[in-house]
């Protein structure tokens, strides 16, 4: 299947209010071609009103947005029917009454080559067989396949999905997201893609903006997100994390851990992040394992030095159990630190 050739977006100074409460605070940034950009933050942010507003669905209160070269809001308006804007909605938005196939024609009824197109967007998502079935009789994995095949029928230039694996379990979200990723990516097809999840953001997004009241407060790759967050609030809501108190001079933290090196102009009272990943337990000592946690292919452990817990992450083979007295060491670079709130 080939679809319309990939469009960048660029959203520049949007605002946003449901009646009088604002809802965006003058938000900007831009999805290159053929780029996957997971819009992630906690509920009520503004993620999905975003996305309304670049699908259309909305006009915004101030501000521009931009589809390849041509303004869809702003000092004018576009409707959705003429953005070339497929969307997957949270709950799918099935219509009840037609069959797969219909469905999948929704979007491109005036189509004369609507058959084949069809019957493409069904090959693709792996629903060939189910032109006829209704949509109570599949399951939740093939109705969400079906609202990305109905998304994708008319060729795009841009999909905006929200949300779109919420309502599947756990084995099936995994599963269905790393289908969808690898689909983006053949396609070469620009994707905006709202979640609170943080390993689907990873997952799926070439680049992540992370939101928060109406603002984005960082937009880099997962790896720069994760490694080098612009604040403690962000370094929290992207990855589990130890935060303990320390104080910085010259490059260095004394901790309870010891002296950790940490970014030089950082000066006084900081707070401390420190991944799991970036502690070891070596031997015994004076901190006690207050909880180990199994996961299969590793361990949580949960240690308390002093008045401070740490998260220590471990290999799958671990013997530790609560009570046991160990000692923890930094193993990492660098210490993250952030002026001390």
């Amino acid at each position: 299947m080939t679809t319309t050739a990939a469009r960048g977006v660029t959203v520049e100074g949007l605002r946003h209010a449901y009646a009088l409460e604002p809802v965006l605070h003058g938000v900007s940034f831009r999805a290159e071609p053929g780029e996957s950009i997971a819009l992630l933050g906690p509920s009520g942010c503004g993620k999905t009103t975003l996305l309304r507003l670049i699908a259309g669905l909305e006009r915004p209160s101030a501000g521009s947005i931009t589809i390849g070269d041509e303004v869809v809001a702003g000092a004018t308006w576009v409707p959705p029917d003429r953005r070339r804007v497929g969307m997957v909605f949270q709950d799918w938005a099935l219509f009840p009454h037609l069959s797969v196939a219909n469905n999948v024609a929704y979007g491109i009824t005036k189509s004369p080559n609507k058959d084949d197109e069809v019957a493409d967007a069904l090959e693709m998502m792996n629903l060939t067989g189910l032109e006829d079935r209704m949509p109570a009789t599949l399951s939740g994995g093939q109705q969400q396949r079906v609202a990305l095949a109905r998304a994708l029928a008319p060729r795009p230039g841009v999909l905006l999905l929200d949300e779109p694996f919420s309502n599947l379990d756990t084995n099936l979200r995994v599963e269905v997201r790393t289908e969808v990723r690898g689909l983006l990516a053949e396609l070469g097809i620009t994707s905006i893609f709202v979640t609170h999840d943080q390993d689907e953001a990873f997952i799926v997004g070439d680049r992540v903006a992370v939101m928060r009241e109406g603002q984005i407060v960082q937009a880099d790759s997962p790896q720069i997100l994760y490694h080098q967050p612009a604040d403690r609030w962000t370094a929290e809501f992207v990855g589990t994390m130890s935060v303990i108190s320390g104080d910085a001079n010259a490059g260095v933290v004394n901790c309870v851990l010891g002296s950790l090196p940490t970014d030089p102009q950082l000066d006084g009272a900081v707070d401390v992040v420190l991944r799991p990943e970036q502690l070891s337990i070596e031997g015994a000592g004076e901190a006690e394992v207050q909880l180990v946690e199994y996961y299969g292919h590793d361990s949580m452990v949960f240690v308390n030095l002093g008045d401070q817990q740490l998260r220590v992450r471990c290999g799958p083979s671990t013997s530790l159990s609560r009570g046991d007295r160990v000692r923890v060491a930094f193993i990492g670079d660098q210490v993250l630190a952030f002026k001390a709130s």
